[in-house]
Protein backbone atom coordinates (compact mmCIF):
# COMPACT_ATOMS: atom_id res chain seq x y z
CA UNK A 1 0.00 0.00 0.00
CA UNK A 2 2.78 2.41 0.95
CA UNK A 3 4.57 1.61 -2.34
CA UNK A 4 1.45 2.40 -4.38
CA UNK A 5 0.90 5.60 -2.41
CA UNK A 6 4.49 6.65 -3.15
CA UNK A 7 3.96 6.06 -6.88
CA UNK A 8 0.73 8.08 -6.86
CA UNK A 9 2.37 10.97 -5.00
CA UNK A 10 5.31 10.90 -7.43
CA UNK A 11 2.97 11.14 -10.41
CA UNK A 12 1.13 14.05 -8.81
CA UNK A 13 4.46 15.79 -8.12
CA UNK A 14 5.68 15.41 -11.71
CA UNK A 15 2.34 16.63 -13.10
CA UNK A 16 2.38 19.60 -10.74
CA UNK A 17 5.91 20.57 -11.78
CA UNK A 18 5.03 20.22 -15.47
CA UNK A 19 1.92 22.36 -15.02
CA UNK A 20 3.93 24.95 -13.12
CA UNK A 21 6.56 25.03 -15.90
CA UNK A 22 3.87 25.77 -18.47
CA UNK A 23 2.30 28.44 -16.25
CA UNK A 24 5.71 30.02 -15.69
CA UNK A 25 6.35 30.44 -19.39
CA UNK A 26 8.04 27.30 -20.69
CA UNK A 27 6.05 27.99 -23.84
CA UNK A 28 6.94 31.20 -25.68
CA UNK A 29 4.24 32.53 -27.98
CA UNK A 30 4.66 34.60 -31.14
CA UNK A 31 2.52 36.18 -33.84
CA UNK A 32 3.17 35.76 -37.55
CA UNK A 33 2.25 38.44 -40.06
CA UNK A 34 1.64 37.26 -43.62
CA UNK A 35 0.80 38.22 -47.18
CA UNK A 36 -2.77 37.18 -47.97
CA UNK A 37 -2.68 36.98 -51.76
CA UNK A 38 -2.43 33.17 -51.64
CA UNK A 39 -3.74 30.90 -48.86
CA UNK A 40 -3.21 33.07 -45.79
CA UNK A 41 -6.12 34.80 -44.04
CA UNK A 42 -4.16 37.16 -41.80
CA UNK A 43 -2.32 36.90 -38.47
CA UNK A 44 -1.45 33.53 -36.94
CA UNK A 45 -0.25 32.55 -33.49
CA UNK A 46 2.40 29.92 -32.77
CA UNK A 47 4.14 28.61 -29.71
CA UNK A 48 7.67 27.40 -29.09
CA UNK A 49 8.31 24.95 -26.27
CA UNK A 50 11.36 24.72 -24.03
CA UNK A 51 13.06 22.35 -26.48
CA UNK A 52 12.45 24.59 -29.52
CA UNK A 53 9.54 22.60 -30.97
CA UNK A 54 6.95 24.63 -32.87
CA UNK A 55 3.15 24.44 -32.82
CA UNK A 56 0.58 26.36 -34.86
CA UNK A 57 -2.23 27.72 -32.68
CA UNK A 58 -4.18 28.92 -35.70
CA UNK A 59 -5.58 32.11 -37.20
CA UNK A 60 -6.13 34.77 -34.53
CA UNK A 61 -6.81 37.88 -36.63
CA UNK A 62 -8.30 37.99 -40.11
CA UNK A 63 -6.99 40.97 -42.08
CA UNK A 64 -5.36 41.86 -45.41
CA UNK A 65 -1.57 41.73 -45.90
CA UNK A 66 -0.49 42.21 -42.27
CA UNK A 67 3.16 42.41 -43.30
CA UNK A 68 4.55 43.96 -40.12
CA UNK A 69 3.47 43.83 -36.48
CA UNK A 70 4.43 45.57 -33.24
CA UNK A 71 3.30 44.91 -29.66
CA UNK A 72 2.79 47.76 -27.19
CA UNK A 73 5.18 47.68 -24.25
CA UNK A 74 2.35 46.88 -21.82
CA UNK A 75 1.58 43.79 -23.98
CA UNK A 76 -2.08 44.77 -24.32
CA UNK A 77 -2.24 45.75 -27.99
CA UNK A 78 -0.94 44.60 -31.37
CA UNK A 79 -0.42 47.26 -34.06
CA UNK A 80 -0.54 46.04 -37.66
CA UNK A 81 0.21 47.56 -41.07
CA UNK A 82 -1.86 46.40 -44.02
CA UNK A 83 0.56 46.60 -46.93
CA UNK A 84 -1.96 47.72 -49.55
CA UNK A 85 -2.68 50.62 -51.88
CA UNK A 86 -6.25 51.94 -51.98
CA UNK A 87 -7.85 54.12 -54.67
CA UNK A 88 -6.84 57.09 -52.51
CA UNK A 89 -3.20 55.99 -52.52
CA UNK A 90 -3.15 54.79 -48.92
CA UNK A 91 -2.62 51.58 -47.06
CA UNK A 92 -4.07 51.10 -43.60
CA UNK A 93 -3.07 50.37 -40.03
CA UNK A 94 -5.02 48.53 -37.37
CA UNK A 95 -4.98 48.12 -33.61
CA UNK A 96 -5.99 44.84 -31.95
CA UNK A 97 -6.63 44.01 -28.31
CA UNK A 98 -4.55 40.96 -27.38
CA UNK A 99 -6.72 38.26 -25.83
CA UNK A 100 -5.75 34.73 -24.78
CA UNK A 101 -6.76 32.92 -27.96
CA UNK A 102 -7.58 35.66 -30.45
CA UNK A 103 -7.12 39.29 -31.46
CA UNK A 104 -10.00 41.75 -31.15
CA UNK A 105 -10.00 44.54 -33.75
CA UNK A 106 -10.37 47.95 -32.11
CA UNK A 107 -9.66 50.51 -34.83
CA UNK A 108 -8.44 51.04 -38.38
CA UNK A 109 -6.97 54.18 -40.03
CA UNK A 110 -5.50 55.17 -43.38
CA UNK A 111 -1.72 54.94 -43.10
CA UNK A 112 -0.98 58.23 -44.88
CA UNK A 113 0.68 56.58 -47.88
CA UNK A 114 0.73 53.50 -50.09
CA UNK A 115 2.09 50.11 -48.99
CA UNK A 116 2.99 50.63 -45.32
CA UNK A 117 5.71 48.07 -44.54
CA UNK A 118 6.89 48.78 -40.98
CA UNK A 119 5.46 49.91 -37.62
CA UNK A 120 7.12 50.92 -34.38
CA UNK A 121 5.52 51.88 -31.05
CA UNK A 122 7.25 53.40 -28.01
CA UNK A 123 6.52 53.51 -24.27
CA UNK A 124 4.22 56.55 -24.64
CA UNK A 125 2.30 54.72 -27.39
CA UNK A 126 3.47 57.03 -30.18
CA UNK A 127 3.44 55.07 -33.45
CA UNK A 128 5.70 55.40 -36.49
CA UNK A 129 4.42 54.06 -39.83
CA UNK A 130 6.75 53.65 -42.82
CA UNK A 131 4.91 53.92 -46.14
CA UNK A 132 7.15 52.26 -48.72
CA UNK A 133 5.57 53.25 -52.04
CA UNK A 134 4.22 56.48 -50.54
CA UNK A 135 7.79 57.43 -49.62
CA UNK A 136 6.75 59.00 -46.33
CA UNK A 137 6.82 58.61 -42.55
CA UNK A 138 3.56 58.94 -40.61
CA UNK A 139 3.00 59.56 -36.91
CA UNK A 140 0.00 58.25 -34.97
CA UNK A 141 -0.70 57.46 -31.33
CA UNK A 142 -2.72 54.94 -29.33
CA UNK A 143 -5.06 55.85 -26.49
CA UNK A 144 -5.41 53.77 -23.28
CA UNK A 145 -8.27 51.77 -24.82
CA UNK A 146 -6.27 50.89 -27.92
CA UNK A 147 -7.94 53.33 -30.30
CA UNK A 148 -5.70 54.75 -33.03
CA UNK A 149 -5.52 58.52 -33.38
CA UNK A 150 -5.94 60.39 -36.62
CA UNK A 151 -2.75 61.16 -38.55
CA UNK A 152 -0.64 63.61 -36.51
CA UNK A 153 2.43 64.25 -38.69
CA UNK A 154 3.60 63.25 -42.15
CA UNK A 155 7.15 63.54 -43.49
CA UNK A 156 7.32 63.24 -47.27
CA UNK A 157 10.78 62.23 -48.46
CA UNK A 158 12.22 63.43 -51.77
CA UNK A 159 15.08 62.30 -53.99
CA UNK A 160 16.44 59.08 -55.48
CA UNK A 161 19.43 56.78 -55.40
CA UNK A 162 21.49 55.11 -58.10
CA UNK A 163 19.80 51.74 -58.76
CA UNK A 164 16.53 50.64 -60.38
CA UNK A 165 15.01 50.15 -56.91
CA UNK A 166 15.93 53.72 -55.98
CA UNK A 167 14.11 55.89 -58.52
CA UNK A 168 11.81 57.31 -55.83
CA UNK A 169 11.66 57.55 -52.02
CA UNK A 170 10.85 54.26 -50.26
CA UNK A 171 10.67 54.58 -46.48
CA UNK A 172 11.38 51.06 -45.21
CA UNK A 173 11.48 51.46 -41.44
CA UNK A 174 11.50 54.07 -38.67
CA UNK A 175 12.85 53.94 -35.13
CA UNK A 176 12.71 55.74 -31.79
CA UNK A 177 16.34 56.34 -30.76
CA UNK A 178 16.54 55.07 -27.14
CA UNK A 179 16.82 57.58 -24.31
CA UNK A 180 16.26 60.54 -26.64
CA UNK A 181 13.38 62.30 -28.35
CA UNK A 182 14.94 61.59 -31.74
CA UNK A 183 13.35 59.59 -34.54
CA UNK A 184 15.35 57.90 -37.30
CA UNK A 185 13.72 56.87 -40.58
CA UNK A 186 15.43 54.69 -43.18
CA UNK A 187 14.79 55.35 -46.86
CA UNK A 188 15.87 52.61 -49.27
CA UNK A 189 14.96 54.77 -52.27
CA UNK A 190 16.88 57.94 -51.45
CA UNK A 191 19.63 55.81 -49.84
CA UNK A 192 19.65 57.93 -46.67
CA UNK A 193 18.92 57.98 -42.96
CA UNK A 194 16.71 60.88 -41.79
CA UNK A 195 16.88 62.27 -38.24
CA UNK A 196 14.12 64.36 -36.67
CA UNK A 197 12.65 65.01 -33.22
CA UNK A 198 9.39 63.92 -31.63
CA UNK A 199 7.91 66.86 -29.76
CA UNK A 200 4.70 65.85 -28.01
CA UNK A 201 2.43 64.86 -30.89
CA UNK A 202 4.43 66.16 -33.84
CA UNK A 203 7.61 65.35 -35.74
CA UNK A 204 10.04 68.21 -36.31
CA UNK A 205 11.50 68.97 -39.70
CA UNK A 206 14.42 66.71 -40.62
CA UNK A 207 17.46 68.15 -38.87
CA UNK A 208 20.14 65.80 -40.20
CA UNK A 209 20.62 63.16 -42.90
CA UNK A 210 23.24 60.48 -43.40
CA UNK A 211 23.96 59.13 -46.87
CA UNK A 212 24.80 55.45 -47.20
CA UNK A 213 27.24 54.00 -49.75
CA UNK A 214 25.92 54.33 -53.34
CA UNK A 215 23.46 51.53 -54.10
CA UNK A 216 23.42 50.25 -50.50
CA UNK A 217 19.64 50.44 -50.08
CA UNK A 218 19.25 50.68 -46.28
CA UNK A 219 16.32 48.70 -44.83
CA UNK A 220 16.35 47.95 -41.06
CA UNK A 221 18.63 48.54 -38.06
CA UNK A 222 19.42 47.46 -34.51
CA UNK A 223 20.70 49.54 -31.59
CA UNK A 224 23.52 48.03 -29.57
CA UNK A 225 22.45 47.59 -25.90
CA UNK A 226 25.16 50.01 -24.73
CA UNK A 227 23.79 52.60 -27.21
CA UNK A 228 27.29 53.48 -28.39
CA UNK A 229 26.50 52.30 -31.90
CA UNK A 230 23.73 51.13 -34.17
CA UNK A 231 23.92 48.84 -37.18
CA UNK A 232 22.09 49.47 -40.47
CA UNK A 233 21.24 46.50 -42.67
CA UNK A 234 21.61 47.44 -46.34
CA UNK A 235 19.23 45.38 -48.45
CA UNK A 236 20.59 45.98 -51.94
CA UNK A 237 24.36 45.58 -51.57
CA UNK A 238 24.28 42.99 -48.78
CA UNK A 239 26.16 44.85 -46.06
CA UNK A 240 25.86 46.02 -42.45
CA UNK A 241 27.08 49.53 -41.62
CA UNK A 242 28.06 50.47 -38.08
CA UNK A 243 27.02 54.05 -37.27
CA UNK A 244 28.00 56.21 -34.32
CA UNK A 245 27.70 59.85 -33.39
CA UNK A 246 30.71 62.08 -32.88
CA UNK A 247 30.44 65.55 -31.33
CA UNK A 248 28.52 67.02 -34.25
CA UNK A 249 27.05 64.35 -36.52
CA UNK A 250 26.32 60.71 -37.25
CA UNK A 251 28.92 58.85 -39.30
CA UNK A 252 29.58 55.37 -40.72
CA UNK A 253 32.63 53.86 -39.03
CA UNK A 254 32.67 50.27 -40.30
CA UNK A 255 30.92 48.14 -42.94
CA UNK A 256 30.94 44.36 -43.46
CA UNK A 257 29.42 42.04 -46.06
CA UNK A 258 26.63 39.63 -45.08
CA UNK A 259 27.74 37.15 -47.78
CA UNK A 260 30.63 34.72 -48.21
CA UNK A 261 33.37 35.94 -50.54
CA UNK A 262 32.72 33.22 -53.13
CA UNK A 263 28.95 33.84 -53.47
CA UNK A 264 28.00 35.21 -56.91
CA UNK A 265 24.19 34.83 -57.03
CA UNK A 266 21.40 37.34 -56.51
CA UNK A 267 20.73 38.34 -52.91
CA UNK A 268 18.85 40.90 -50.84
CA UNK A 269 19.08 41.34 -47.08
CA UNK A 270 15.90 41.46 -45.00
CA UNK A 271 16.20 41.56 -41.21
CA UNK A 272 18.73 42.16 -38.43
CA UNK A 273 18.77 41.57 -34.66
CA UNK A 274 21.26 41.74 -31.80
CA UNK A 275 21.52 39.45 -28.78
CA UNK A 276 20.47 41.00 -25.49
CA UNK A 277 24.02 40.94 -24.17
CA UNK A 278 25.24 42.79 -27.27
CA UNK A 279 27.81 40.14 -28.18
CA UNK A 280 26.28 38.82 -31.41
CA UNK A 281 24.41 40.21 -34.42
CA UNK A 282 22.36 38.16 -36.89
CA UNK A 283 21.17 39.15 -40.37
CA UNK A 284 19.07 37.30 -42.95
CA UNK A 285 20.05 36.83 -46.60
CA UNK A 286 17.41 36.17 -49.26
CA UNK A 287 19.07 34.42 -52.20
CA UNK A 288 21.91 32.94 -50.23
CA UNK A 289 19.08 31.92 -47.84
CA UNK A 290 21.15 32.10 -44.70
CA UNK A 291 21.55 33.66 -41.33
CA UNK A 292 24.83 35.58 -41.22
CA UNK A 293 26.33 35.55 -37.72
CA UNK A 294 28.73 38.20 -36.41
CA UNK A 295 30.59 38.76 -33.16
CA UNK A 296 30.70 42.33 -31.84
CA UNK A 297 34.07 43.74 -30.78
CA UNK A 298 33.35 45.04 -27.29
CA UNK A 299 35.88 47.86 -27.60
CA UNK A 300 35.04 49.48 -30.93
CA UNK A 301 31.78 47.80 -31.98
CA UNK A 302 33.22 46.39 -35.23
CA UNK A 303 31.66 43.18 -36.53
CA UNK A 304 33.58 39.98 -37.22
CA UNK A 305 31.99 37.23 -39.30
CA UNK A 306 31.86 33.90 -37.45
CA UNK A 307 29.48 31.77 -39.51
CA UNK A 308 26.49 31.20 -41.76
CA UNK A 309 23.52 28.95 -41.08
CA UNK A 310 21.09 27.82 -43.81
CA UNK A 311 17.52 28.93 -43.15
CA UNK A 312 16.26 25.65 -44.67
CA UNK A 313 13.90 27.53 -46.94
CA UNK A 314 13.68 30.30 -49.53
CA UNK A 315 13.32 34.01 -48.81
CA UNK A 316 13.98 34.48 -45.06
CA UNK A 317 11.98 37.69 -44.75
CA UNK A 318 11.86 38.05 -40.97
CA UNK A 319 13.31 36.41 -37.88
CA UNK A 320 13.33 36.98 -34.16
CA UNK A 321 15.31 35.98 -31.10
CA UNK A 322 13.17 34.57 -28.31
CA UNK A 323 12.76 36.79 -25.22
CA UNK A 324 15.00 34.44 -23.24
CA UNK A 325 17.65 34.55 -26.00
CA UNK A 326 17.92 30.77 -26.27
CA UNK A 327 16.33 30.33 -29.70
CA UNK A 328 16.09 32.06 -33.08
CA UNK A 329 12.96 31.64 -35.22
CA UNK A 330 12.97 32.54 -38.93
CA UNK A 331 10.13 32.91 -41.47
CA UNK A 332 10.85 31.74 -45.03
CA UNK A 333 8.37 33.64 -47.18
CA UNK A 334 8.73 31.75 -50.47
CA UNK A 335 8.70 28.21 -49.07
CA UNK A 336 5.92 28.81 -46.52
CA UNK A 337 7.80 27.50 -43.52
CA UNK A 338 9.09 28.62 -40.13
CA UNK A 339 12.34 27.23 -38.70
CA UNK A 340 13.54 27.21 -35.10
CA UNK A 341 17.20 27.11 -34.12
CA UNK A 342 18.80 26.60 -30.73
CA UNK A 343 21.21 29.46 -30.06
CA UNK A 344 24.47 28.83 -28.23
CA UNK A 345 24.65 31.90 -26.00
CA UNK A 346 28.42 31.51 -25.59
CA UNK A 347 29.48 31.03 -29.22
CA UNK A 348 26.51 32.68 -30.96
CA UNK A 349 26.14 29.74 -33.35
CA UNK A 350 22.81 28.14 -34.34
CA UNK A 351 21.63 24.53 -34.41
CA UNK A 352 18.48 23.42 -36.27
CA UNK A 353 15.64 22.18 -34.05
CA UNK A 354 12.28 22.19 -35.82
CA UNK A 355 10.27 23.17 -38.91
CA UNK A 356 6.58 23.95 -39.37
CA UNK A 357 4.39 25.11 -42.25
CA UNK A 358 3.14 28.70 -42.39
CA UNK A 359 1.24 30.56 -45.14
CA UNK A 360 3.50 33.22 -46.73
CA UNK A 361 5.09 34.31 -43.42
CA UNK A 362 6.76 37.72 -43.46
CA UNK A 363 6.94 38.94 -39.83
CA UNK A 364 7.57 37.28 -36.44
CA UNK A 365 6.89 39.07 -33.14
CA UNK A 366 7.10 37.41 -29.71
CA UNK A 367 4.68 38.30 -26.95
Amino acid sequence: LMKNLFIILSIIFVYSCTTKDVENGSFQHFYVGTYTHESSKGIYKYKLDQKGKLQNLGLVGQTENPSFLAISQDKQFLIVVNETNSNQGNGSIESFKIESDTLHLISRKNSGGAHPCHVNINHTKSILISNYTGGNLALFSLDPKGELSNLKSLHQHKGQGTTDRQKAPHVHSAWFIPNTNEVLSIDLGTNELYFSELNKDTLSHVKEKLAMAPGAGPRHLVFHPTLKWFYVLNELNGTISQVERNETEYQIVHTVSTLPADFSGQNTCADIHVSEDGRYIYASNRGHNSMAIFKVNENNGNLKYIGFESTRGDGPRSFSLTPDGNFLVVANQKTNNIISFKRDTETGLLTFVDEIKAPTPVCIVFE
